[in-house]
């Protein structure tokens, strides 16, 4: 069976991509499992350059193929922040509650038509010799809302409205999230190529 090693000890992405890659000709293994993983500095000014190299600098030295990815939210009236920042935005990686206190007080009172947002997310997969492979993006707009709503998801869900649906991501479940989110777009992209590639 072909092995794919998932690039991310994010307990909410891994479990994010074993949903959305629920495939039969690979086998997704997590960071963890796959020998002793490297630590890699995400120095990248873009989504693109932080996802390529976190999948070519780990697949080199595992030595095995790697999916990796960057994703984080860009707000328009903040000239596109937090971006490549979103884990780290109020100084303190993964603390989500302190990152969605600091973009809200930096929106104020905008209204919502100026509250335009997008999450994005761009995928790379890389060669055991670290050489990418495919890469593939996707994008999720929506608009930041004035306070933290609903229980599931992760980041800056709470806070991201989805107009169609008249809810948060946090509101929507895994199911519809699963369907419309960043994440979601970009692995449907990713799964004709994955399924054509020649992992030996």
């Amino acid at each position: 069976m072909n092995e794919l090693v998932l690039g991310t000890t994010n307990p909410h992405k891994v479990k994010e991509f074993k949903d959305l890659l629920q495939q039969n000709y690979f086998t997704l293994i997590v960071l963890g499992e796959a020998g002793s993983p490297t630590t890699i500095e995400e120095t990248g000014e873009s989504f693109e350059e932080n996802a390529r190299l976190k999948a070519t600098i780990q697949s080199k030295h595992l030595n095995r193929w790697v999916l990796a990815e960057d994703s984080g939210l860009t707000v328009t009236a903040i000239d596109g922040r937090p971006g490549v920042f979103s884990a780290r935005y109020s100084g303190q990686h993964g603390d989500d509650l302190s990152n969605n206190r600091k973009l809200l007080h930096e929106l104020g009172d905008l209204p919502l038509k100026s509250r335009a947002a997008a999450f994005q997310c761009h995928i790379c997969v890389s060669s055991p010799e670290g050489i990418p492979v495919i890469e593939v993006s996707g994008t999720c707009r929506g608009i930041i809302g004035f306070a933290d709503v609903g229980k599931d998801g992760f980041g800056y869900d709470p806070l991201f409205f989805i107009p169609e649906y008249h809810k948060t991501f946090s509101e929507l479940g895994s199911r519809i999230k699963n369907t419309i989110s960043h994440r979601s777009i970009a692995v449907r992209k990713l799964l004709p190529r994955l399924k054509n590639l020649n992992f030996t």
